[in-house]
């Protein structure tokens, strides 16, 4: 059993008898006494891949989804439907932008990591690694001795992906990003 304690990011459970995955959650204590606290979920339907926002009071518990992982390859994207491969059956599945959601602008050509969850033997979604290298494709001009101050700056990356970056961050550095909140994590080492 899943209890409100154990919400976060990436959980997946039985919610009004759909599998869902919580996409973000924000715990909040309300000032009237005996209140209890209250998770505030986004959640993914993983079988029709709409998205609900719930307020749950903290002490309901929920059942866990029969869910399976299996590592997978991202092959291409035609433009409306992205392509993997499952790394132990070697069977080739697609999902479209809705199907991924956010996921869309993480996911470039050589990226390791990522997870197919599977429920009944059909892919329902993906997982993607923590942190992800992108490529900055568009941004301003380095500035000079701005290391005083913690300036910060828009960088679009190869994916269309709009992230905030250090001002020092120039045009064609490699950067990675965590995949659960889109912020920049350091300039990539390679």
């Amino acid at each position: 059993m899943i209890e409100t304690s154990d919400f976060k990011k990436g959980v997946c459970l039985v919610f009004r008898d759909a599998p869902m995955i919580i996409v973000d959650v924000t715990f909040s204590t309300p000032t009237a006494r005996g209140s209890n606290t209250i998770a505030k979920t986004k959640m993914r339907n993983l079988v029709s891949g709409q998205l609900i926002n719930e307020s749950i009071r903290s002490g309901e518990k929920f059942g866990e989804v029969d869910l399976e992982r299996h590592n997978s390859s991202y092959l291409y994207n035609d433009g409306s439907r992205w392509y993997f491969m499952d790394d132990e059956t070697y069977e080739q599945f697609d999902l479209g932008a809705d199907d991924l959601g956010e996921s869309v602008g993480f996911i470039v050509d050589g990226i390791e990591g990522i997870q197919a969850m599977l429920i009944d033997g059909v892919v329902v979604s993906i997982q993607l690694p923590m942190t992800v290298e992108l490529e900055v494709v568009e941004t301003e001009p380095a500035i000079k001795g701005a290391t005083a101050q913690a300036q910060l700056k828009s960088a679009t990356t190869q994916t269309g992906m709009v992230v905030q970056v250090p001002s020092y961050l120039a045009l064609g550095e490699r950067i990675k990003v965590d995949t659960r909140d889109g912020h920049f994590v350091e300039r990539s080492k390679s």
